[in-house]
């Protein structure tokens, strides 16, 4: 008898649909009878369209055997429509491919599911690869259900040439920074995935070539290594030849950079280590399965002997050099943000170390920027806090041993990192301009301490304070106010309070710095240079400066060790210095005095005050008021 039917080959063939044979029903089942006549009927009734339909199409019963196909199908998979019946649709288009679709197919089939879609790419008996959009769904009042399949080819290679202009440099036809980041993202997913190889097992084979590392643990290492590297100088190629020139050079270096990945190993895929530009003149090189720094290291130094070699752009010859910073790590805990930003750091440091050259990350000199940023993002808010706190050292008289005076030494108590000393946050401070108000709290502070020992010990000679100041402060801020205010409040002698000044703040002062300094001395407070003679030691600017007291830097009494190790020249210089500025009514601090011989040495030469480790270390308020009065100090070092 007559079962379902089916498509013919040609238009001239007849009938258009003809019927597949099936077992033949028992008679006394008129039911299964009744239906099967009924879906004949059907099909008789649409057989035209089905015939006519340029859509590649197949009526499929819930077992998912083919009943019936066009001819557009037939064409599309390379068969004829007759050949295809009897055959398992998901065989036909893949649909066993992947559990997810095989399962949303057998749902629709088993009436469960209403349609059903997906892509998939066929072959085609002549060899060539076509992209189809596969749909299941019922058919209408029937226990059948209608496969459809669109030829989306043309869609695809579309959709893929749009994303390759989307996803690559138009000057250098290079990845760019979006495709870039796409693919180290997935290396660092795909080798945590896969386990990395332990550091020890690196360790263990860095002797091996990278094609040895291909076979050593399947060719997966773990690690992930990138070069970062911008041309030094390019701006001004763009600026004096015009941008076209500079196009044509990045286009060269491109050129030279994927020659030099592409000759330095090969990822497990087969494909070279991908080369980019994300943008502007920087360029990135991604190792997947890196096998050390080594490997690493060599990728640079290739590609900067191949930048090295002039490039001959139409006539016209450059020469350019690159700065490349290196970081290669475990991609198990890595991101693609945090490799990175250790890139941009490490390129930073090749350009501050000179230039022309590779620097690998380095964990230790990383740590420090990032305290130190830190420190810089909680320096103004830490004042406010007040974790600050000051520190004094005594200035000692050297003839009699008495405490004539003190400097504020500002430490920052900070939460994280404990208490720090003025050379790890002053320098960030005067960055950023957050020295005006710290230098505020430091001198009002100061004079407010020196007020209280002066009243808690009436009987004494009161001594003085002497504060550092920034040259920030005379600029950015009414310094002579400040100070005015802050003695007036505190109630604290104007001839009581030394400001310190550098050398090479002071250095050639005009304007409104010498007139604020002389505002200053005019009022009482005396004027110190600080560590002279580091800078010029222009000492004409002497005689026209306020200036009160000359403090010698620590090197040149570091030279007073004794008699036998003397040196005589810092001796003679000294002797000098102490002559010079008592002619012109200057007192003279040594500072960094740390041993009785030095003191000896330099009360025999004149000097009139002493600081340093042989009196004491800097010490908390309290401690002062213990030493007040005090005559002499004790002549050995503190201990540490």
């Amino acid at each position: 008898m007559s079962g379902s039917p089916e498509v013919p080959m040609h238009p001239s063939a007849e009938p258009a649909i003809t019927e597949c044979h099936s077992p033949a029903p028992d008679p006394d089942d008129g039911t299964e009878l009744r239906d099967l006549r009924d879906d004949l009927s059907d099909l008789r009734d649409h057989q035209a369209a089905f015939r006519a339909a340029r859509l590649a199409m197949a009526l499929v019963d819930r077992d998912g055997i083919v009943l019936a196909a066009n001819d557009a199908l037939g064409s599309l998979l390379g068969a004829d429509a007759d050949a295809l019946r009897r055959q398992a649709a998901a065989d036909l288009v893949d649909l066993a491919a992947d559990g997810r679709t095989w399962h949303a197919y057998r749902e629709v089939l088993g009436g469960r599911r209403s349609r059903f879609r997906c892509t998939r790419r066929l072959k085609h008996p002549d060899g060539r690869s076509l992209w189809a959009e596969v749909t299941v769904a019922p058919v209408p009042d029937s226990p059948r259900v209608l496969l459809s399949v669109a030829d989306i080819s043309d869609r695809r290679e579309l959709q893929a040439r749009l994303r390759h202009l989307q996803m690559h440099d138009p000057v250098t036809r290079l990845p760019n920074r979006t495709l870039f980041f796409e693919r180290l993202t997935a290396a660092l997913e795909s080798a945590a995935a896969e386990g990395p190889a332990s550091d020890e097992d690196l360790r263990e084979h860095t002797h091996l070539s990278y094609q040895s590392y291909e076979s050593y643990g399947h060719g997966r290492t773990g690690r992930i290594g990138i070069c970062y590297l911008d041309l030094d100088g390019f701006k001004a190629v763009n600026d004096t030849l015009g941008h076209r020139v500079g196009d044509r050079l990045l286009a060269a270096v491109a050129g030279r950079l994927t020659e030099c990945a592409d000759g330095y190993g090969y990822t497990r895929s087969g494909g070279g280590h991908l080369v980019a530009r994300l943008g502007g003149d920087e360029f990135a090189i991604l190792v997947e399965d890196s096998t050390g720094t080594e490997q690493l290291a060599d990728l640079a130094q290739s590609v900067l002997t191949a930048l090295q070699e002039p490039f001959d752009l139409s006539g016209q010859r450059l020469s350019v050099s690159a700065s490349i910073g290196v970081v290669e790590r475990r991609a198990h805990g890595s991101t693609a943000t945090q490799l990175m930003q250790a890139a941009d750091t490490t390129l930073y440091w090749a350009k501050a170390d000179g230039k022309a050259r590779w620097t690998l990350f380095d964990p230790e000199r990383n740590a420090h920027r990032m305290t130190r940023q830190a420190l810089s993002s909680t320096l103004r808010p830490a004042v406010e806090r007040g974790e600050f706190v000051l520190e004094y050292q005594p200035l000692v008289d050297l003839v009699d041993g008495a405490v004539r005076g003190v400097e504020a030494l500002v430490r920052w108590d900070h939460p994280q990192f404990g208490l720090l000393t003025p050379n790890r946050f002053v320098g960030i401070a005067e960055e950023d301009g957050s020295i005006v108000e710290l230098g505020r709290w430091v001198l009002h502070t100061a004079c407010r301490q020196a007020r209280q020992w002066q009243k808690d010990h009436p009987g004494d000679r009161p001594i003085f304070v002497s504060v550092n100041v920034a040259v920030r402060q005379v600029w950015d801020s009414d310094l002579v106010a400040d100070v005015a205010g802050i003695l007036a409040e505190t109630g604290l002698a104007p001839h009581l309070l030394q400001l310190e000044l550098t050398e090479s703040a002071v250095m050639g002062s005009a304007g409104r710095p010498l007139q604020a300094l002389q505002a200053l001395s005019d009022m009482g407070v005396r004027i110190a240079i600080d560590d002279f003679g580091t800078g010029y030691s222009n000492l004409a600017y002497l005689s026209r400066l306020p200036v009160s007291v000359l403090k010698l830097d620590g090197s040149f009494v570091r030279g007073f060790q004794d008699e036998e190790h003397a040196n005589p020249a810092d001796e003679l210089i000294v002797e000098a210095l102490v002559g010079l500025s008592h002619r012109l009514g200057l007192t003279v601090t040594a500072e960094c005095v740390e041993t009785s011989g030095q003191a000896a040495r330099l009360r025999r030469i004149g000097c009139d005050t002493g600081q340093g480790w042989l009196y004491s270390r800097p010490v908390a308020p309290d401690r002062i008021a213990e030493l007040i009065g005090v005559a002499p100090l004790p002549v050995q070092p503190q201990p540490a």
